[in-house]
């Protein structure tokens, strides 16, 4: 992925900007021009808070080119407290203590790196939490 992609997504990646549809109110992560709800046009940013609980998890062993240095890494999915469901990874937490509903907030950590003199990629990823659970 190149600088100018990066660039673009640094709102999505490092604040947690998504959508909310102008029509029924659906809170859209990450954003789409159009609303899977109602297919409204969708372009009205919203910050998401980071907040949530594990939905479901994995754990890799194999990983994709360019994160074997991760390995094992444990992969999300994050039900943010707004409602939209986000993949990521988990940090600060090693896997046989990851558990499904474990209150997480996301925090920006570094993602991969671009070859040894590549840009460094930074991004969300989600780690345990003490806060009170809030209903959206």
């Amino acid at each position: 992925m190149g600088v100018p992609r990066n660039w673009r997504l640094q709102q999505q990646r490092y604040r947690l900007v998504g959508e909310v549809c102008d029509k029924c109110g659906e809170r859209i992560f990450p954003p789409r021009d159009v609303c899977p709800e109602c297919e409204a046009p969708a372009n009205t940013p919203v910050r998401f808070s980071g907040r949530g609980e594990v939905y479901s998890y994995s754990t890799v062993h194999t990983p994709p080119r360019g994160f074997e240095a991760y390995v094992p890494y444990t992969v999300a999915l994050v039900q943010l407290e707004e409602g939209p469901m986000v993949t990521a990874q988990l940090t600060d937490v090693d896997a046989e203590h990851v558990r499904i509903g474990m209150p997480v907030e996301m925090v920006t950590r570094k993602i991969q790196e671009e070859g040894a003199e590549g840009a460094i990629i930074y991004g969300y990823k989600f780690r345990p939490a003490h806060f009170e659970q809030h209903s959206p």
